[in-house]
């Protein structure tokens, strides 16, 4: 998935555990854990509102964008060509 979660780096960083960030913001470290492992396809708003509320940081500290290597994905209307 091109959707890279840096959570565990962002705990790492503000010397806060797992467990810690569960209770303040009031979700079950299991999920926590889930989160940081990247297994999960999405998260809500409020969710991401209350992690970065709880590490004072900013949701791209947390989610990061890194293409796989495929066919660049274009916003252009023009035809591509062939060759």
């Amino acid at each position: 998935m091109p959707i890279i979660i840096n959570l565990d780096v962002m705990l790492a960083k503000r010397k806060v555990r797992s467990r810690d960030l569960a209770e303040a913001i009031g979700i079950a470290e299991q999920n926590v854990s889930l989160l940081k492992s990247g297994k999960v396809k999405g998260i809500r708003f409020d969710t991401l509102e209350k992690i970065c509320a709880a590490l004072d940081c900013q949701p791209g500290d947390i989610l990061e964008y890194a293409p796989e290597p495929a066919e660049p994905f274009s916003l252009s209307t023009e035809p591509r060509k062939a060759g």
